[in-house]
């Protein structure tokens, strides 16, 4: 079943986002990716994390919902999904929160949440000329049967993806 999962990870389109895998090896990956909106920073935090079912991807979820997405943005917080029947996932735990400015996540996403590995995710608003700048960064590292270079390119198409559909969603705004 884990290697169904990650073989259905692997063969996701990556999105039409530029990538930027930065670092990879079987032991971890990198990947950065940035985009520039003219929505003002506080609309683009809060979209970012009171909205996530507005753009995420709801293939990439468990449930193959995004209205089952939320985020808890307090100390100890997560990104999580409700599951029918009473379940839950937490995808992301929050362990630096700069309201409007930065958030830092440990965890991992889909698949990895299975595999032997740490990742490190941080969300970045800075206001820009007209608008705003967001960065996502997501390090993974682990030793899990097989290595982590395989992974990195799809891992690095789904997060471009979701940032490439937040843009698209401030777009609309």
């Amino acid at each position: 079943m884990l290697r169904s999962a990650l073989l259905a990870l692997l063969l996701l389109p990556a999105g039409p986002l530029a990538a930027e895998l930065t670092q990879s090896s079987e032991q971890g990956f990198t990947v950065n990716h940035s985009i520039t909106t003219a929505a003002a920073p506080y609309v683009a935090w809060r979209t970012l994390t009171a909205h996530i079912d507005q753009w995420w991807n709801p293939a990439h979820s468990w449930s193959g919902e995004a209205a089952r997405l939320y985020m808890e943005t307090e100390r100890g917080g997560c990104f999580c999904e409700r599951l029918p029947d009473g379940g839950f996932v937490e995808h992301l735990r929050i362990i630096y929160l700069a309201p409007g400015k930065e958030i830092r996540f440990e965890g991992g996403l889909g698949p990895l949440q299975t595999l032997p590995v740490q990742g490190r995710m941080t969300w970045n608003i800075e206001p820009a000329e007209s608008g705003s700048r967001i960065r996502f960064t997501y390090q993974v590292f682990g030793h899990p049967e097989g290595g982590l270079a395989g992974i990195a390119p799809a891992v690095d198409g789904v997060i471009g993806e979701q940032l490439q559909r937040l843009g698209e969603r401030l777009a609309r705004d």
